[in-house]
């Protein structure tokens, strides 16, 4: 009789088996743990975004409660004027006022003057 041994035991079967078990039973709770640690990240992110805009609105109240402010974007947006003053709009050829290039923001241009400046500038860097 010759004495080899076999090269799987049933004990090294058991072995295999058992540790295959843990495998597939910790994988599950592994992989929850990962996607709630990803979800909280994305979420604190999110709560750092909100602070930062309630303080830029709390900024901005404090500003709308200084009168000095208060009567600038009177003047401004809503064209309102003191007595005895004057107001005046300029009306551009299409009846349009016409805003100073200082004020004018990427809001009031049409959509398709943003898109070619915005060319125009990919072009220069």
């Amino acid at each position: 009789m010759s004495g080899a041994r076999p090269t799987l035991t049933g004990r090294a079967a058991i072995l295999v088996l058992v540790l295959a078990a843990l495998v597939v039973t910790l994988a599950i709770p592994l992989r929850a743990w990962l996607s709630q640690q990803s979800e909280i990240a994305a979420l604190e992110t999110e709560v750092s975004q909100a602070r930062e805009r309630v303080e830029g609105l709390r900024a901005e109240l404090k500003d709308w409660e200084d009168p000095a402010f208060v009567i600038a974007q009177a003047r401004s947006r809503l064209h309102f004027v003191f007595p005895g003053e004057v107001g005046y709009v300029v009306l551009g050829e299409d009846d349009r006022p016409i805003v100073p290039e200082e004020q004018r923001t990427d809001e009031q241009l049409p959509w398709y003057s943003r898109l070619w400046d915005s060319t125009l500038q990919a072009d220069r860097s």
